[in-house]
């Protein structure tokens, strides 16, 4: 992946857990403020359930309420909440608390929680509320709502509003352990028994959390289209701002690709951006500064040595002939001087190749372009190497098809040669030479095959290497220095070409070399000679 990529996912992915704290913040926070508006809600509907059950108390009215089955309080007046109220006659508050806390034991507890349940039944008085599948608080609810000092719960629970209606609807479930006003006065009662004394009771006191869950489940929905609109328009402007950061990276990034042996003295630029790109791509031209430095050091030497190398070597070479001509030497003397001069002149070649490298190294290798036709050129090297090929029985041919290119037509030919007496070096019994236009039609592309033993394929890129060569064929023993190959790829690269090869042991080897066609003029085949 690249860095704009991950960049851009980066942020994107830093952003989504910003949103999605925000969206969570933001639901948490509207839930527990429609929650906190139904609890206050809550109870103020339990303190008029309060003040409604102690005003009732009117015999006359109890009287007309049991002729008409109507319950103690109405339904109407209380049209929005669901009501439960549970009497605990004989207790109050602290006895109940005192009670529960002498049950030291399991048993104990369990006896005394079975008890007030047996109370709680008997004295249960619903509004819409199915009296079939009351609300129940579990052991552990009923002894928390006991212990705590405000007597007060809240729970969301499923209450079955009525026997008609299968699902329960959810609810929010205000529960209070407190004294009320359950029993009327009797009739021709005195005023104190107008105002006895209120029963202990368990009220619940529910309000539907439709509408609440049906806003939250709005609001969520609002929220994810946010949030993915959100992620979307941020994915976009980060991959923008990370192309857009990333820019003055990639200006150097293209610049170093471009810079090779060649080219030491070009520099990448620098961004005016102040940051860590800037003091890259200075790092990269002070390393470039000293590479040009160390490979025009190493070229120099090169060349010097070469130069100074000839003028003895040649010495050497002419007086070793010298006493081959003039004097009357031995046997053994004669064989020592042509063994002199026949590694003079391999030294002299060697000091030719490594003053063309030299030159092709500092970029003053001159380029002669010249129309060049591929088949007449082909055939003029098969001519000039047949007798070589013919002294160890090897088949020279040339196939394709005539191709009109421009190019240096003595340092092209240097490069084929040097391909075609490698293949010879290697034992092939046929080379075949072929050109062709290529796919693209605008380069040439030649090949030299052979039927040779061919070359290992891990070392088919170190063949371009200076003085690598082959342990097999292609050995010391034949007089190479590993250097043609080097020199080819130098003259190739200088014509803006590329060069190759392939290979597979046993089935020989292909040498690939492909040109530009350059600027050549409309050719006519009648024009040749």
């Amino acid at each position: 992946m690249s860095l704009r990529l991950r960049l851009t996912a980066f942020y994107t992915l830093l952003l989504a857990l910003l949103l999605a704290v925000v969206a969570v913040a933001t639901l948490f926070m509207m839930r527990s403020s429609l929650v906190g508006g139904l609890d206050r809600e809550l109870m103020d509907t339990y303190r008029n359930y309060s003040l409604v059950a102690s005003t009732l108390n009117d015999p006359a009215a109890q009287l007309a309420r049991d002729a008409a089955g109507d319950p103690i309080i109405p339904r109407y007046s209380f049209p929005y909440s669901s009501i439960q109220v549970e009497a605990l006659p004989f207790y109050d508050l602290p006895m109940l608390v005192q009670d529960l806390q002498a049950a030291d034991t399991a048993q104990e507890r369990a006896r005394l929680l079975k008890y007030l349940r047996t109370l709680l039944d008997a004295g249960r008085q619903t509004i819409a509320v199915d009296e079939d599948r009351p609300l129940r608080l579990s052991d552990e609810q009923l002894m928390a709502l006991i212990e705590r000092p405000d007597g007060q719960l809240l729970l969301d629970v499923p209450v079955q509003e009525s026997r008609f209606r299968d699902v329960p609807t959810p609810m929010r479930v205000l529960v209070r352990l407190a004294p009320l006003q359950l029993e009327p006065a009797s009739l021709g009662g005195s005023l104190t028994d107008l105002n006895a004394a209120p029963t202990l009771a368990i009220t619940y006191v529910g309000r539907s959390l439709a509408e609440i869950n049906g806003t939250l489940a709005k609001l969520q929905n609002v929220i994810a289209l946010l949030f993915l609109g959100g992620l979307l328009t941020a994915g976009t402007g980060a991959y923008l701002l990370a192309g857009r950061a990333l820019q003055p990276l990639r200006q150097v990034q293209r610049a170093a690709e471009g810079i090779g042996g060649a080219n030491l003295t070009e520099r990448v630029p620098v961004p005016g951006t102040g940051d860590e790109v800037q003091a890259l791509a200075q790092a990269l031209n002070g390393m470039l500064g000293r590479l040009e430095q160390s490979f025009e050091s190493q070229r120099r030497f090169t060349s010097d040595a070469s130069h100074e190398l000839r003028t003895p070597v040649t010495a050497i070479s002419g007086h070793a002939g010298y006493l081959l001509r003039r004097t009357n030497p031995t046997g053994q003397q004669a064989e020592s001087l042509k063994i002199i001069q026949s590694e003079s002149e391999r030294l002299t070649n060697l000091i030719a190749s490594l003053l063309e490298l030299a030159r092709s190294d500092s970029g003053a290798l001159v380029l002669s372009r010249q129309p060049v036709l591929s088949g007449l050129f082909l055939v003029e090297i098969v001519r000039e190497l047949a007798p070589l090929a013919q002294a160890q029985g090897t088949a020279l041919e040339v196939t394709g098809q005539d191709v009109h290119f421009e190019g240096d037509h003595d340092r092209l030919k240097q490069v084929v040669i040097n391909l075609v007496g490698n293949a010879l070096k290697a034992g092939a019994t046929r080379v075949t030479l072929g050109s062709e236009l290529a796919s693209d039609a605008a380069h040439i592309h030649l090949t030299v095959q052979d039927d040779g033993p061919g070359i290992p394929q891990d070392q088919l890129e170190r063949l371009f290497d200076r003085f690598y060569r082959l342990e097999d064929s292609r050995s010391r023993d034949q007089g190479g220095a590993g250097l043609g190959l080097s020199i080819a790829k130098g003259i190739v690269d200088a014509h803006g070409g590329r060069i190759w090869l392939e290979s597979e042991l046993g089935q020989g080897t292909t040498a690939h070399v492909e040109l530009p066609l350059g600027n050549v003029p409309e050719f006519d085949e009648e024009d040749v000679p």
